[in-house]
């Protein structure tokens, strides 16, 4: 199964010749991460990201809800506290 996690975009870079890549942030840790299918994101965004690639963009309310969800199930403590609006 695939799955795809919602963090924020905390920097973004885009070299003239190369792909966009950024720093997202998932619960106090971060990552650097592919951009080139989200080239509308900006830092202060949330994405979703899967396999070191953000995949979409996603509302922050929305994110949110996935970390409450992730909360509920027991999936990662502290996503809530670590996940900045």
């Amino acid at each position: 199964m695939c799955l795809g996690v919602p963090g924020l975009l905390v920097e973004r870079s885009q070299p003239a010749e190369d792909l966009a890549f950024g720093v997202v942030e998932f619960a106090g840790v971060r990552r650097r991460v592919c951009l080139a299918c989200v080239p509308d994101a900006l830092e202060g965004d949330y994405v979703i990201v899967h396999a070191g690639i953000a995949i979409s963009r996603i509302d922050p309310i929305e994110a949110q809800r996935v970390f409450a969800y992730l909360n509920e199930i027991g999936d990662r403590d502290g996503w809530t506290e670590g996940a900045p609006l």
